[in-house]
C-alpha cells in the first residue's frame, strides 16, 4: 500500500485484511463505513466463565487516528513480543492501536498480527 494518512484509505485497506477471517465462527457483527467488528460466535468457557461470544479485532474511524481494536494481545500479552516497534509504539492501552498512517510495512505487521492472533484462538478453541 502507498503510505497514505488518509483514514478512510486506511479503513478500507485494513477491513480488507481482516476480510479473510470473517470464515466458520468468525462473523462480522458489524460493517459500516466508519466501523469493522470481527466476532468469534463459538460457546467457549473462558477462564470458567461462559461466553457465547468472543472478540478478535475492530476497526473505527475516530478523529484524528483510525482505532484498531485487536483482543488477542489483550488476552496474552505475549504476542507484544512479535510486534516489531513501529506497530508496538502505536499501541495505546492494553489493546488499541491508534494508527494515523499506513504504509507497505505497518500493513504487513498488523497483517502478521492478526494471523498470530487468529492462530492464537485457534489454539485455544476459541474458533
Amino acid at each position: 500500500m502507498e503510505a497514505t494518512t488518509d483514514l478512510t484509505l486506511i479503513f478500507n485497506h485494513l477491513r480488507s485484511l481482516m476480510k479473510p477471517y470473517e470464515t466458520g465462527s468468525v462473523k462480522a457483527r458489524v460493517d459500516e463505513e466508519k466501523r469493522y467488528d470481527l466476532w468469534s460466535e463459538k460457546k467457549v468457557v473462558i477462564e470458567g466463565r461462559k461466553r457465547n461470544d468472543v472478540y478478535f479485532a475492530g476497526l473505527v474511524i475516530q478523529r484524528n487516528y483510525l482505532g484498531f481494536y485487536y483482543m488477542p494481545v489483550y488476552v496474552d500479552e505475549d504476542l507484544k513480543a512479535v510486534f516489531k516497534p513501529e506497530l508496538l509504539k502505536l499501541l495505546k492501552g492494553k489493546s488499541c492501536f491508534h494508527v494515523k498512517k499506513m504504509d507497505d510495512q505497518l500493513s504487513e505487521q498488523i497483517s502478521d498480527a492478526l494471523r498470530s492472533g487468529y492462530d492464537l484462538y485457534l489454539e485455544r478453541g476459541w474458533i
